[in-house]
């Protein structure tokens, strides 16, 4: 009896906190931006504590055929991690697809962070920090986090074209509370969408005021325009999640 009692609670601990982990969900988003693109958004992967494999990764874009794929930060925040990261990036970059990224708090906690920029470039990641680019069908405007203090809005807007659509990625969806510039669509991640669906849980954490407001997973708009925030693919903290599935977005624009 205490044996099975064990089991079950081994079991319960494990459909709980571990399966959300493995158990990947795809989120799909239709936002009517006429662009008739299909967008592959991950975030967060914190490879460290990542329990998706690359293989399944480089499976799901070959089937999902995207246009683009966004990557919003939070690679890893440690050195040592970099080589479980380069299996994760050559799972990307084998499907020739163009891949645009921004850095997350985490990744600023590296030591020697260009280390970790010289190892996307090496994959063909086009990292934009504080940057735009005029792609055929719009302006792509890269925000560096705004949680390590690296986020500048004005240099970011400064080569673009208005009288184009404007997408956003960046990593920290506080940004949006200080962007001030219209914009199209963003997309963010970092909060994880809890990570652990406890009520009230941002009372006590403190990831900033958006969340605190109750906003830290899924579409939202304000006057400006419309974002998205990812619940990402790993994990941060400890490696567990409740009631909340690592996640990849699919954006129909």
């Amino acid at each position: 009896m205490v044996y099975l009692s064990l089991m079950l609670l081994i079991l319960l601990f494990y459909i709980s906190f571990i399966l959300p982990t493995q158990w990947l969900k795809i989120e799909r988003i239709k936002y009517p931006l006429d662009l008739k693109l299909k967008i592959l958004q991950i975030s967060d992967l914190h490879v460290e504590r990542l329990r998706i494999s690359p293989s399944k990764i480089t499976t799901l874009i070959n089937r999902e055929k995207p246009n683009y794929i966004f990557v919003t930060g939070d690679f890893t925040r440690r050195r040592s991690s970099l080589p479980k990261l380069e299996k994760y990036l050559r799972a990307l970059a084998i499907c020739n697809i163009p891949i645009y990224c921004v850095l997350g708090n985490h990744d600023y906690k590296q030591k020697k962070v260009r280390d970790l920029i010289k190892l996307l470039k090496k994959y063909g990641l086009h990292l934009l920090r504080n940057k735009s680019v005029h792609l055929d069908q719009f302006e792509l405007i890269g925000i560096d986090d705004f949680n390590s203090g690296k986020s500048n809005i004005e240099t970011s807007f400064q080569t673009v074209d208005h009288s184009r659509t404007k997408v956003v990625i960046t990593h920290d969806p506080n940004i949006v509370l200080n962007l001030n510039k219209h914009y199209d669509y963003l997309m963010a991640g970092h909060l994880h969408g809890k990570q652990f669906n406890i009520p009230f849980l941002f009372r006590f954490k403190d990831a900033g005021k958006l969340p605190r407001m109750g906003i830290y997973k899924g579409l939202h708009k304000n006057q400006f325009g419309t974002y998205y925030i990812s619940k990402g693919l790993g994990q941060t903290g400890i490696n567990l999640r409740f009631l909340v599935r690592s996640e990849v977005t699919i954006h129909y624009i």
